[in-house]
């Protein structure tokens, strides 16, 4: 199982990026699916991903529910991971890039991803031309505003949700 923590992305979010999926039909894999990432933990054996929930349920104790908020469009040209260049919409949130530290040190690093490194994103698309992106990074987007009230634990291998986890008020 790959596993990571993640914020459910809601509604507004997803219309946003099916209203701009007409923009991204010349670019070599469009996201259907939408998440944002807090923190990846990688491959777990089952054994290994049973000792992992209540670890995680540990480190965010105390975590109220918190505002995200989708501000715009933006590119990772070279991205640490996967296919490049990647087009995404900006997540802005103080509590987001908190939770990631405190995950990060608590778990580890991954390199490029995790600590100062940390971009809350939702991924869009992969590819496209240079012209494509910056037409995109200049589009003007209503900003979208939302209190995350729930994290999960989401199983990439199977493309599920393994463990919802919810944020006390």
């Amino acid at each position: 199982m790959t596993i990571s923590l993640n914020v459910p992305v809601p509604g507004q979010v997803k219309r946003l990026a099916g209203d701009l999926e007409p923009d991204l039909y010349t670019f070599e894999r469009v996201r259907r699916s939408h998440t944002l990432g807090i923190k990846r933990f990688g491959e777990r054996t089952p054994t290994e991903y049973a000792r992992l929930v209540p670890r995680v349920r540990q480190a965010i104790v105390g975590t109220p529910p918190f505002e995200a908020r989708v501000t715009g469009i933006e590119t990772f040209e070279a991205p640490p991971k996967g296919d490049s260049p990647v087009v995404y919409l900006a997540v802005e949130s103080p509590v987001l890039r908190e939770l990631n530290s405190d995950l990060s040190e608590a778990f580890g690093v991954i390199e490029g991803i995790d600590g100062e490194d940390y971009t809350p994103h939702v991924t869009l698309a992969r590819g496209g031309t240079d012209a494509e992106r910056e037409r995109l990074r200049e589009r003007e987007i209503e900003p979208v505003s939302w209190v995350v009230s729930e994290l999960v634990l989401w199983d990439a291998t199977h493309g599920e949700v393994a463990t919802r986890l919810s944020l006390p008020v």
